[in-house]
């Protein structure tokens, strides 16, 4: 889990082997998921075409992104935030269409279901860095265009673009903290006990 990276850089022109993937996508179905409803759906990106179609959408929002940032514009735009183009798998991570129907721990708090995704994701990322492969997750798109783009139902949701191959090396740290984009927090400063803010003596 330490060893676990965001990866931006992959080796171009590698590949996956079918077993290898097999595993990393069987791990992520054995994810935890609310009501046991399983809200994840994988779809492999194999053409070429639609991966620059994809590339293309993460380049506009990474230049809005880079506007909403302000002052931090130019030193965003500096940095690598993806690896579409290079990595030998491209896979969407979407919501499932018709989630409404499942109520099983979603009355209250129907958000649950993205919570059931990431279980999924994280599951498939720490089985890749297992297999000593890496993976990125992009959050840089509109998720209408996306979803408009690989034919998600009317209710889906795009949620991740999962960059996922060989990587010439892993990180020795999260990469945004050797950039200095942001520095990691200790954990002692998010534990409190029986009300927030409070955190226990010693």
């Amino acid at each position: 889990m330490r060893a676990r990276r965001d990866m931006r850089h992959f080796s171009p022109g590698a590949t996956v082997d079918a077993a290898v993937l097999q595993r990393i996508l069987s791990a992520a179905h054995a994810a935890p998921s609310v009501g046991l409803m399983q809200p994840w759906r994988f779809i492999r990106v194999s053409d070429a075409a639609l991966r620059e179609q994809i590339q293309a959408l993460v380049e506009a929002e990474r230049h809005l992104t880079a506007q909403a940032l302000g002052e931090r514009d130019a030193e965003f735009l500096r940095l690598k935030v993806e690896g579409v183009r290079d990595c030998a798998e491209l896979w969407v991570a979407s919501l499932m269409d018709q989630r409404d129907a499942h109520i099983f721990g979603r009355r209250t708090l129907p958000e649950m279901d993205l919570a059931s995704l990431a279980c999924a994701i994280q599951n498939m990322w720490l089985a890749a860095r297992a297999e000593g492969l890496g993976m990125g997750w992009v959050s840089l798109f509109d998720p209408h265009t996306l979803a408009a783009l690989l034919n998600i139902p009317v209710g889906g949701k795009p949620v991740a673009i999962l960059c996922l191959g060989p990587v010439p090396e892993f990180y020795p740290a999260p990469m945004l903290q050797l950039e200095q984009w942001r520095m990691p927090q200790p954990l002692n400063e998010m534990l409190f006990e029986n009300s927030w803010g409070c955190h226990k003596p010693g």
